[in-house]
């Protein structure tokens, strides 16, 4: 007999955290903050004028006062027009290319890079405290720091900079998302949340309670910023090219990953049309740097370089073919911005000029003298075509010079109709260096069909065939790899993750044990937090109230949630000269009928998962799980 209590209580040490997030200052006076800052402003009148003009409709339709319904529909045409401008506007925001292009002073072809998406600030501090309260039955109060971390995360990542150190920002923001699901998000209770967030093309805003539309819209982000990253990337150097195309690359596996996880967006730039679009508009885009690099290594007009040249930037004009395909489906037609359908469709003339032109140099230049090595080129030089050329006997160098010929005009030809393109679309005109990018390579090919050019040539005009598209390096798709961003719990004090969770109900109950002469009467098993295995029937455990399954979370004050199996029964051992009262942690079992997560409802009867709870499990915290499931077990009759 020990005249001494020990205690057992549920609870825990203040774990201080020291994690630092930082994103942009979306106050500096920066010209990408200053679209940002403006695509926000937008963005809130644009929400203010559909909240107008949904309340003027069902004033017009409620009313049954004609004088009423004319004031009405006069207000309707007002603020129909200022949305008008108001999305004319936003629309020329995302589609400031150059904001987004390198800093240097190289000249090459613009990318299409996307804008991020922009979202509210919410204050999480009110749900979050009453569900601890309520569901953990513990002081919210002693969690004010974790809600504040969690909450300044959260607003870090809503301007993200554009290097790696803000796509470390995303993914861990990402995966807190998983935790936070894990502790709060109850398939019996919503906590009231609403996640805000606005079209990145339209800025029309979309509201859910569904924390799979916040792990969208960040996952979306992810690989906006990859695009951003890749069109600033200085792409007349072999390193700027290879770092392009691997963020391009990994941009469309973000796409692709959130098209193959989500259905039923509520916003249309995250529907699978638009997700689709994206994909193809990435992968053409690292296809047009492959052909870049293919560029960059000619020398000396070697044929076999030049040939390749020609079908790389075939291949290119091919694949921004499909992206304008993609843009012009019923759904996207009206939806994406102008500028990008005029860029692809310049893009598409532009390399197939190209094509045309190092076809041209190829035939006129760079044939060898030697007969040995006239066969494999002349074989060369068939097979670059998509047909054999007619009439045409290309052992002949007159007429070489004469299918030389006739592709130069090719190229000329779609080199002017890429000019005319650029010329109509308004926001192209303001670019510069594409200007000079395409006006460069129409001389080129000007000059070079002036240089064999004959004023006594009266041949009958040869038809070129089309360049056979082909590449020598395919894009490979890069899924997000979030097991890279290593995060901590933010709530890791409310115990382990596969106990303390949304999905268990627990009840706190108080116990005082005094230690008779067959010690404790009860059995431990288990690690981190250890579970009272079993309890003597008319011992001192049974009759202070524990029962089999309970949980010790504390002893005498001490925290032991996260406790091995030994510290515990060594501090319980270590405590019992003293007695023994305890607190004890309940778990109430109730049928988990949470089903996937869904942003809208279905059809009835039909059963389509937008967001499945196992479609991302960082890696880190699949180990700790397992660990936690390793059970051993200690007899503690004391």
């Amino acid at each position: 007999y020990f005249p001494y209590p020990l205690y057992i209580l549920i609870s825990m040490k203040h774990r201080e955290q020291n994690r630092s997030a930082m994103g942009c200052d979306p106050l500096v006076s920066t010209q990408r903050s200053k679209l940002q800052q403006r695509r926000a402003k937008l963005n809130q009148q644009i929400n203010r004028e559909l909240r107008l003009r949904s309340g003027a409709e069902n004033l017009y339709r409620a009313s049954s006062n004609q004088k009423v319904k004319e004031t009405v529909a006069l207000e309707l045409s007002f603020v129909n027009s200022n949305l008008q401008l108001l999305k004319e506007e936003l629309e020329e925001l995302n589609s400031s290319m150059n904001v987004y292009q390198t800093e240097s002073e190289t000249v090459s072809v613009p990318m299409i890079p996307l804008g991020l998406k922009e979202t509210k600030e919410i204050d999480m501090t009110v749900p979050l405290q009453d569900f601890i309260s309520e569901h953990y039955s513990e002081d919210a109060s002693l969690y004010l720091n974790e809600i504040r971390d969690f909450m300044e995360l959260r607003q870090a990542m809503r301007t993200p900079s554009r290097n790696e150190a803000g796509q470390e920002l995303l993914k861990e923001y990402y995966n807190q998302l998983y935790f936070l699901d894990q502790r709060f998000f109850s398939p019996h209770r919503s906590l009231g949340i609403h996640f805000h967030w606005y079209d990145s093309l339209t800025g029309v805003p979309s509201v859910q309670r569904a924390l799979a539309f916040e792990k969208g819209s960040v996952l979306f982000n992810i690989g906006a910023l990859y695009t951003q990253i890749g069109a600033r990337q200085d792409r007349l150097t072999l390193t700027g090219i290879q770092n392009a195309i691997d963020a391009f690359q990994r941009a469309a596996g973000a796409f692709l990953y959130l098209q193959e996880n989500f259905s039923h967006a509520p916003s249309l730039d995250m529907s699978s049309p638009a997700l689709s679009m994206l994909v193809r508009l990435m992968v053409a885009q690292v296809q047009e740097c492959v052909c870049e690099k293919v560029i960059l290594n000619m020398q000396n007009n070697d044929l076999n370089v030049l040939l390749q040249a020609a079908q790389e930037a075939a291949r290119v004009s091919d694949v921004y073919s499909l992206v304008l395909q993609a843009m012009s489906v019923p759904l996207l037609k009206d939806y994406v911005p102008f500028s990008w359908i005029s860029m692809v469709q310049v893009k598409t003339h532009h390399f197939r000029a190209l094509a045309h032109y190092y076809t041209a140099v190829a035939l006129c230049d760079s044939m060898s003298d030697e007969d040995e090595d006239e066969g494999g080129e002349i074989k060369a030089l068939i097979q670059v075509h998509t047909r054999r050329p007619e009439k045409l006997n290309l052992h002949d160098p007159e007429d070489m010079r004469r299918l030389g010929k006739a592709h130069l005009r090719k190229a000329i030809i779609r080199h002017e109709e890429a000019l005319r393109l650029h010329g109509v679309c308004k926001m192209l005109r303001k670019m510069d260096i594409l200007q000079e990018v395409l006006s460069h390579a129409h001389a080129c090919s000007l000059e070079k069909y002036s240089e064999i050019d004959q004023e006594d040539d009266f041949c009958e005009v040869a038809e070129a065939p089309e360049i056979q598209s082909h590449t020598q390096q395919k894009p490979d798709i890069t899924t997000p790899d979030f097991s890279g961003v290593r995060v901590t719990d933010i709530f890791h004090r409310l115990g382990p993750l596969s106990v303390f969770a949304a999905r268990n109900r627990w009840v706190r109950r108080h116990a005082c044990l005094v230690r008779g002469e067959a010690g404790l009467g009860l059995t431990l098993r288990g690690d981190s937090p250890v579970l009272v295995a079993g309890v003597l029937p008319g011992g001192c455990a049974a009759e202070a109230g524990l029962r089999e399954g309970d949980y010790i979370v504390a002893v005498n004050g001490a925290d032991c949630r996260w406790a091995e199996h030994a510290e515990v029964v060594h501090a319980l051992k270590s405590s019992t000269e003293r007695g023994l009262e305890t607190e004890k942690c309940q778990k109430c079992t109730t049928r988990n009928r949470r089903g996937p997560e869904r942003w809208t409802r279905t059809q009835p009867g039909r059963h389509r998962p937008d967001w499945t709870r196992s479609a991302h499990i960082p890696q880190q915290i699949a180990k700790s799980i397992n660990k936690l499931r390793k059970f051993n077990f200690l007899s503690c009759l004391m």
